[in-house]
């Protein structure tokens, strides 16, 4: 990774954990942390690995015009994908499970791109929409925290880009062919000729991972699938929750997903450190929830989401026989 990259992303990191803890009772923290029943724990990881499965299916239904590849198949590379994001910055997992899904199935790494950024807009549309349905109870929650106080105003910019975003991959899907041509007229009038021919092979096998979502029929499954997928998730956060001394809402915790899954888009640190926990901090304190059992919640929580798929990942890597060497990085570094 870019050097710059890496320390904009552990700066981000840092002030978001000094937010986090500024004012943290940490004997407090110490024994909400050390009191809590982790065996509520197991039917979390449970659910959050049913909705790891459903983001395999979902990948593999996105792929299928390109080619059908069974579920159990594309489950390991998922798993690997999101250990790589969890260890690398910058969200790396995805070019790496690209890069691996090339490899194994001879699928273009631009094609596989174009679906994976397609996950990440239903992902964000999503986490939008489970904003949007708690905004009446945000608007009458206590906000000591100080961070949900312009969630209204964030949700609705939030909104436009991906939405806006949705658009226009759902015009390029449906019109592929005047894309090309537009497509073809930025290349050949702004970029340097010795670049021309690569990048219109990029943009062409970009085009074609996007042709599930010519369907109507196809861009509802992903949509449905992708809530399934969220749902699933928060209730991880659910079952996580019993280990501590408080409860919320199944829709507070919906919220909560939405606004920390939203954070993590900004650079970080690898694993989200900071970008994921001041957040979900902050939620739960605007629901009336003690600083130091949000504190502790948040973090067994981030782990826990952390731990799953990275471990999952790490066995199907040796599994695989996939190593992480020269060859591997260069084709990586070769899709930036």
């Amino acid at each position: 990774m870019k050097k710059w990259q890496f320390w904009l992303g552990l700066v981000i990191s840092l002030f978001f954990v000094v937010w986090a803890v500024r004012g943290l009772d940490w004997e407090s923290f110490w024994v909400s942390v050390k009191s809590a029943q982790y065996w509520w724990l197991i039917p979390g990881v449970a659910v959050y690995l049913v909705g790891l499965w459903a983001r395999a299916w979902r990948w593999h239904y996105l792929l299928r015009p390109i080619k059908p590849i069974p579920t159990k198949r594309m489950f390991p590379i998922v798993c690997i994908g999101y250990m790589g994001n969890n260890i690398y910055p910058f969200r790396a997992g995805e070019v790496l499970r690209a890069v691996i899904l090339k490899r194994k199935e001879g699928v273009s790494v631009s094609a596989s791109l174009a679906t994976v950024i397609v996950e990440r807009i239903f992902d964000g549309v999503v986490m939008l929409a489970f904003v949007f349905l708690n905004l009446p109870e945000l608007a009458r929650i206590n906000s000591d925290s100080g961070f949900v106080g312009d969630i209204q105003s964030a949700a609705v910019w939030g909104s436009a880009v991906f939405v806006g975003a949705l658009g226009i991959f759902l015009l390029a899907a449906m019109f592929p062919h005047m894309t090309a041509r537009v497509g073809l007229w930025f290349v050949t009038h702004l970029l340097p000729k010795r670049i021309q021919e690569k990048i219109i092979g990029i943009m062409n096998k970009f085009l074609d991972g996007l042709e599930s979502l010519r369907s109507p029929f196809n861009v509802l499954m992903v949509f449905v699938t992708s809530v399934v997928i969220w749902l699933l998730e928060t209730g991880k956060y659910w079952f996580v929750m019993h280990a501590f001394d408080f409860n919320v809402s199944f829709f507070a915790l919906m919220l909560m997903n939405g606004i920390v899954n939203l954070a993590t888009t900004l650079p970080s640190a690898p694993g989200y450190v900071g970008t994921f926990d001041t957040p979900g901090i902050a939620v739960l304190q605007a629901y009336g929830v003690d600083k130091a059992a949000a504190t502790g919640y948040t973090l067994v929580l981030h782990i826990a989401l952390w731990l799953a798929p990275t471990i999952l990942g790490a066995y199907y890597m040796m599994r695989e026989g996939i190593h992480w060497n020269e060859s591997l990085r260069d084709e990586m570094k070769e899709t930036n």
